[in-house]
Parts: structure tokens; C-alpha cells; sequence
């Protein structure tokens, strides 16, 4: 196993920090109460409480088990769960509780779904603007195994991103993504794009994985070509011995320099670093592309 670096050990430490603010053991209770489902837990995220404390949170829908088995992930593979009709309603509730600004909502692959879970999706959207009025919404949705139709179901409840993830370059995909295809990923931020141009999209995807720098210019390439507006780049940080082997940690000055490259091409918003998550200070991205001010923790 590829041994960590100590300063991103170091980088880790000062991040876990955070979780002992007010604002973040606030978020951690109100999680509590409302029986929810963070991915900032279940990926054992190492920024939530950076996170929190500007008002960002991830919340997992329709559960914590997938039905696909993505050998870099920690969320849970199995049989999930019926839907709960009154979850809509809780997250909205959690929301405007904490006084949260920003909410990202993502999902375990509900394969099992017709619709992947689509409509579901869309009622906390329109939950969280109803209960919540002000609050950002960004879904970070599943593949859909390419159905438009969810797609648009989703877009209809007027999210201000939509974002689905690349997670790694085309070559890596069948050692990694298991039942996730390059082609039907790029096409659903394409879609995204030509159904609703107003809603900006977003992609992320991880690095030490194996892959060569020519691999991700090549991949920026091909999102900026899918028009995708946002991007994040962080470090493969493997949940266990058993995940996918961690093959390398890029150094500081390399993701500087795959985020200028990435702005040379076009995206209207880059996070780029060895801790940056697909939903890291989501916020703040949003509001750089947008030519807002940013938060600056509470």
C-alpha cells in the first residue's frame, strides 16, 4: 500500500479540527435528530466540518446502500431500502433548522427504481424551496442508466446545479466504476445542459487512482466539450485495504496547475486539492461562478 505523505496527514488533522466548532456539532445534532443520511458521513469526508461551518451541507437521499459495488467508494453496496415518503419534508425541515444556505443532495445508484429515484429527488428539491425559500439547491444524481426522462424530472424541480460525476479518466472505468459507462456519464451533462441551459452543471473526479496527466487534460477536454461549467479534482483517499489500491499522491503544485489548465479551457468554476470533494464548499463554487462574495466561516 502506497504509504500517505505526512503533510497531507498534517492537512487532514488542521480539517478535523473543524468538526469542534458550534456550528458544526450543531449540524452534527440536527442530523441526529431528523433520522437523515449525510455523504459527508457516509464517505467519511474529511472537510465537513470546514463544510458546516459555512452553511454547506451533503445530504444522502433514498438511503445509505447502493446498488452497485464501485470499488472506490464507502457507501454501502446491497438491497436498499423501500423510499420514505416523509423524507422530502425532513431534510426541508433540517435545512432551514441549521440555516443552511447551500445544500447539496446526493443518492446512493438506485438501480432498483424505475425512474432511479428521480421523482423522489425532485420532491426534496421542491421541498427544500418550499420549506427553505433563498436555499441553493444542487442534486448530484446518479447515471439513471441514461434515462432522459428522470433527467428531466429532476431539472423540473428548478435545482441551481445539477451535478453528476465522471469520478476518474475513461481508461480506469472498468477496473474502477463498476456498471458505469464514460460515454452515458459525459451524455447526461450534455443532456443536462440542452434540456435546462439556465442550470449550471458540475463534475468531479479523483486523481492517484493510476491515471497520467495527458489521461485528465484529455478528460477536461471532454467535459468542457459535454459543456460542463464546474469542476472539482481531489486526492483517491481508499475507505480500506480492501477498495481499490491507492497508487499515487499527487503533490500540492500539480493541482494548481491542473486548475489553471482547467480554466484555460473554460469551466467557470474550479476546486482543485488533495481534500476537495465533488460537494466541497459547494457554496462557494457556485458563488465564484456566479461572481458572488463566498463565505468565510462562521
Amino acid at each position: 500500500m502506497t504509504p500517505i505523505p505526512q503533510w497531507l496527514k498534517d492537512l487532514v488533522g488542521r480539517n478535523k479540527a473543524a468538526l469542534r466548532s458550534s456550528a458544526a456539532l450543531g449540524a452534527e445534532d440536527s442530523i441526529k435528530r431528523h433520522t437523515l443520511h449525510t455523504v459527508c458521513h457516509a464517505a467519511k469526508c474529511p472537510n465537513r466540518g470546514e463544510c458546516f461551518n459555512c452553511g454547506d451541507a451533503t445530504f444522502m437521499v433514498m438511503g445509505d446502500i447502493c446498488t452497485r459495488g464501485c470499488r472506490f467508494c464507502a457507501v454501502g453496496r446491497g438491497r436498499p431500502l423501500p423510499l420514505d415518503p416523509g423524507e422530502p419534508a425532513r431534510v426541508a425541515e433540517a435545512v432551514k433548522e441549521w440555516g443552511i444556505r447551500y445544500a447539496v443532495l446526493t443518492m446512493p445508484t438506485r438501480d432498483d427504481l424505475p425512474d432511479g429515484g428521480a421523482d423522489h429527488f425532485a420532491r426534496v428539491i421542491e421541498a427544500i424551496h418550499q420549506t427553505a425559500p433563498g436555499v441553493k439547491v444542487e442534486p448530484l444524481i446518479s447515471d439513471f442508466k441514461g434515462n432522459l426522462d428522470a433527467l428531466k424530472t429532476v431539472l423540473s424541480a428548478g435545482p441551481e446545479v445539477l451535478a453528476h460525476n465522471v469520478e476518474t479518466v475513461p481508461e480506469l472505468y472498468a477496473s474502477v466504476r463498476i456498471g458505469a459507462q464514460y460515454e452515458r456519464t459525459l451524455n447526461v451533462l450534455a443532456e443536462s445542459k440542452k434540456i435546462a441551459p439556465h442550470i449550471l452543471t458540475k463534475t468531479g473526479f479523483m486523481v492517484g487512482l493510476g491515471e497520467t496527466d495527458a489521461q485528465i487534460k484529455n478528460l477536461m477536454k471532454d467535459l468542457r466539450a459535454a459543456d460542463v461549467d464546474l469542476l472539482t479534482i481531489g486526492q483517491y483517499l481508499a475507505p480500506s485495504a480492501s477498495h481499490y489500491p491507492v497508487a499515487r499522491y499527487p503533490e500540492p503544485e500539480e493541482y494548481r496547475a491542473w486548475e489553471a489548465y482547467a480554466l484555460t479551457l473554460g469551466f467557470k468554476g474550479v476546486a482543485s486539492g488533495p481534500l476537495v470533494r465533488s460537494s466541497y464548499r459547494a457554496g462557494a463554487l457556485y458563488a465564484r461562478a456566479k461572481g458572488l462574495p463566498a463565505c468565510k466561516g462562521k
